[in-house]
């Protein structure tokens, strides 16, 4: 299948965008991460994270990493329907929204304070559970995978959110940059389900019903 029918927007970003995005993601890196990544590890030692064998079973990392999951969706779901309050949004969250077609590099595309605040929602399940090394970066492995194929623009036939009926995904998130300020709704990270328990996807699956009609595909929020 041509992946120009896989794209969930067909609007694209400029050379110009790209390359803001860039340099701005390896200011972040050096200048945001390095010195959490750094000051962070002595909390996670203090609670009992190691990197000596024995390696944890498979079992054990596999509980750990959809504990992580759940409980990283939750708060982050939280985290970010604060960021959408009229004043976070106009001073901090809005960085992100500066892309309205989103690419997989926008994932990590944010203001500081932001990168800080929902980063939290990442290293909370590790912090409190204190993890063998190997499963602290197998779940940060992962946490970037999922997040860059949610902003990737493309929603391909081996996505999970085609076999995961919870799962997100491109679709999922894409909805999300395309509505701006307040009310864009589609808050979680990973999963659909806190979205749905609180009504914040309405005018997501209206759009989904409407496309599947062949109608518009335009949905104002409720």
């Amino acid at each position: 299948m041509d992946l120009f029918y896989l794209l969930v927007q067909t609007k694209n970003n400029t050379p110009a965008d790209r390359k803001k995005c860039i340099t701005q993601l390896a200011l972040y890196h050096l200048c945001v991460n390095l010195p959490v990544m750094v000051l962070s590890y002595p909390i996670f030692r203090y609670m009992g994270m190691r990197s000596t064998l024995p390696l944890p079973s498979w079992k054990i990392i596999s509980i750990q990493i959809l504990f992580y999951f759940i409980l990283e969706d939750f708060v982050f779901y939280w985290g970010h329907r604060i960021l959408h309050t009229k004043w976070l949004y106009k001073h901090v969250h809005s960085v992100h929204h500066e892309y309205a077609t989103p690419f997989g590099l926008t994932s990590e595309y944010a203001h500081p304070a932001e990168i800080l605040f929902l980063g939290f929602a990442t290293i909370i399940g590790p912090a409190i559970t204190g993890p063998h090394l190997i499963t602290l970066w197998l779940w940060m492995v992962l946490r970037v995978l999922e997040t860059v194929e949610a902003h990737c623009g493309y929603h391909f036939p081996w996505s999970l959110s085609n076999f995961l009926p919870l799962y997100g995904g491109a679709d999922f998130h894409d909805y999300h940059h395309r509505l701006l300020y307040t009310r864009s709704g589609n808050y979680s990270s990973t999963f659909v389900y806190m979205d749905w328990i609180f009504g914040t996807d309405k005018g997501y699956r209206k759009l989904k019903t409407l496309k599947s009609n062949g109608e518009e595909d335009v949905v104002k929020e409720p």
